[in-house]
């Protein structure tokens, strides 16, 4: 007997739940961040900050918003690629779970 004779003991499994799509947070669609952000690309030059890249540049804060860190300070914006924000991401969200990082 092959396995598509069997018949299920549970039934079905239910459907996949889709997950919500990301929304960003509307101070980074503001016009004011946009144009801080381009401002410092122009000074600083399109590469990442970290790594040198240009792939995928985005604007980051040093000291997240969150954690008090000013919005709109140049001093406290980082240009990184999208590998390096990753990576910064991830380490300050294993830090706040505690698991160092």
């Amino acid at each position: 007997m092959g396995y598509r004779a069997l018949t299920p003991a549970y039934g079905l499994l239910p459907p996949k739940v889709k997950v919500a799509p990301k929304v960003a947070d509307p101070f980074y669609l503001s016009a004011e961040w946009r144009r801080l952000v381009a401002r410092l690309k122009r000074e600083r030059g399109a590469a990442c900050e970290r790594c040198g890249s240009g792939h995928r540049l985005i604007g980051d804060h040093v000291v997240e918003r969150r954690d008090g860190g000013a919005e709109l300070d140049p001093a406290n914006v980082e240009l990184l690629c999208q590998a390096c924000h990753n990576a910064k991401t991830a380490k300050a969200r294993a830090a706040r779970a505690g698991r160092g990082g």
